[in-house]
């Protein structure tokens, strides 16, 4: 079967093993949500239930509004992030406002296409960002790992030896899952005494309801929630894309990622009035969804979010039962996978230019340090543009000849290379004016056969270098220009220097 075949509900439910993969897939996740939704609904200081019915919610929607198959969307660390400081200043009806104005932002963004954007991430940028993630899921297991019982690490241990050693005999049953299944076991019958799922929280016992945002609908509510309501789009937006396209390479399928960024949108409006905390895409149980569990349908996403419901509403006291510590061995698996170990070997860094693999380590240690994948994205795509501009920069060349031509001594200067900013900014330099002007020559020509004029810097730099020459008593004729930059120069030559 084709990837697109694969990621066919219809071609799912005709084939019992994929039916299989996508269930037990979504089961797997369901169970590597809880304690994280959990985790984030204590970041932005709500009930734990309010961060489960938005992983419920999140997950169900985009999966039926059309988001991008097997990728999971659930409450997410990085919006919890961004909106915590509304439900400590406003309340929690301010904050249910704001998570509902958010996907409305979502919707608008993605309908002006923003979605294109995205082109003008590099591929530095992007490993930056895998990478990046890969450490803050390492990193936020670690407070499960200190101040426990010391038989909490060898139950790590056994949980890392089968998710990585099971594959290896067969894949017919999710390695996560066995390994939760497992250790829940063992723990439960051996009475021994870890931490457990309920230790993290209360678990919901009813299905969320109906919330409308109690707040004033004028200006001043507007002013106070819209900002952060912005924020967290962009946020979302930018880390779902980014998750979109992660999924794209792995399954070797495209996304429509129009499609995906108002199906977020949507997903956070309901997941607003039912009362739940908003989200985004999670990379972490997306890397468990699909190579983890070699889920590729929005079936996985779909019931990984009503298996959610199912586990915390029905099945809460199993659930509660189970011990962090194989949830803690999963999530390491899942950093693991998901880190690009190919960007950092000796061999790789040795064959790509230092300003990418300097823009990638800008981006993992800036998304690292604030825990904000906007800023670290922000830092590695204007590291790039930086470094870009400066190679590029001298790549426009300037080689001067001399000829006799009708009785005329002429001194023609050709230019080779792409004239904007950067580079247009050395022309200035690169003509002998005094020469030009005092050793018999009667005519200066320029020829930009082998240039391109791309901004309006480089047609006040032209304008300079007339005037210059015109300083010293000579005109200056321009050849070879294309019909783009003949339009450009005939626009604002002359109207740009004081």
């Amino acid at each position: 079967m084709t990837p697109e075949q694969l990621m066919s509900l219809r071609a799912t439910f005709r084939s019992p093993r994929r039916l299989l993969t996508e269930s037990l897939a979504g089961l797997v996740v369901a169970l590597a949500l809880i304690p994280e939704a959990i985790a984030f609904s204590v970041i932005a200081g709500v009930d734990p239930r309010i961060g489960l019915f938005a992983s419920f919610t999140m997950g169900v929607v985009t999966a039926l509004v059309g988001g991008r198959p097997a990728m999971i969307s659930a409450a997410t660390g990085a919006v919890a992030l961004v909106i915590a400081p509304v439900m400590k200043e406003h309340g929690l009806d301010y904050l249910i406002a704001t998570i509902i104005l958010a996907g409305v932002f979502q919707i608008i963004l993605a309908v002006l296409g923003v979605t294109r954007l995205m082109r003008f991430i590099p591929r530095s940028v992007m490993i930056g960002f895998v990478n990046a993630l890969a450490i803050l899921v390492f990193m936020s297991q670690m407070p499960e790992l200190f101040n426990v019982p010391w038989m909490v690490y060898p139950i790590v241990i056994v949980g890392l030896v089968i998710v990585f050693g099971l594959p290896r005999l067969t894949t017919a049953i999710p390695a996560p899952l066995v390994a939760i299944v497992a250790i829940t076991l063992v723990t439960a019958l051996g009475n021994i005494d870890v931490p457990t799922v309920s230790d993290k929280g209360e678990l919901p016992d009813s299905l969320p309801g109906f919330f409308l945002p109690n707040v004033p609908l004028n200006l001043e509510t507007f002013q106070i929630i819209a900002p952060f309501a912005l924020s967290m789009a962009l946020v979302g937006l930018l880390e779902s894309l980014m998750t979109a396209k992660l999924v794209d390479d792995i399954t070797d399928t495209r996304s429509n990622k129009t499609r995906v960024s108002w199906g977020q949108g949507v997903a956070n409006i309901v997941t607003g009035f039912l009362g739940g905390l908003g989200g985004c895409a999670v990379i972490g149980q997306t890397m468990i969804n699909v190579k983890g569990s070699g889920a590729r349908s929005r079936l996985s996403t779909f019931l990984a979010g009503v298996f959610l419901l199912i586990l915390v509403v029905v099945l809460g006291d199993i659930v509660g039962m189970i011990p962090m510590a194989a949830l803690v061995a999963v999530m390491i698996f899942v950093s693991l996978i998901t880190f690009d170990w190919h960007s950092v070997r000796p061999s790789t860094l040795k064959r790509l230019p230092k300003s990418e693999t300097a823009v990638m380590i800008l981006t993992v240690a800036a998304v690292v340090a604030t825990h904000n994948l906007a800023v670290g994205v922000g830092v590695g795509v204007l590291a790039a543009m930086v470094l870009f501009a400066r190679r590029v920069a001298h790549f426009a060349t300037v080689e001067r000849t001399e000829l006799e031509l009708n009785g005329e001594r002429v001194a023609t200067y050709t230019v080779d290379g792409e004239l904007f900013f950067a580079s247009s900014n050395d022309l200035y330099t690169q003509f002998d004016y005094a020469k030009d002007s005092s050793d018999g020559i009667d005519r200066v020509v320029i020829d930009l056969h082998g240039s391109h004029i791309w901004d309006a810097s480089s047609v006040s730099v032209l304008d300079s270098v007339t005037e210059k020459y015109r300083n010293h008593g000579r005109e200056v004729e321009f050849i070879g220009l294309n019909e783009a930059s003949v339009r450009m120069r005939e626009r604002l030559a002359g109207k740009l220097n004081p």
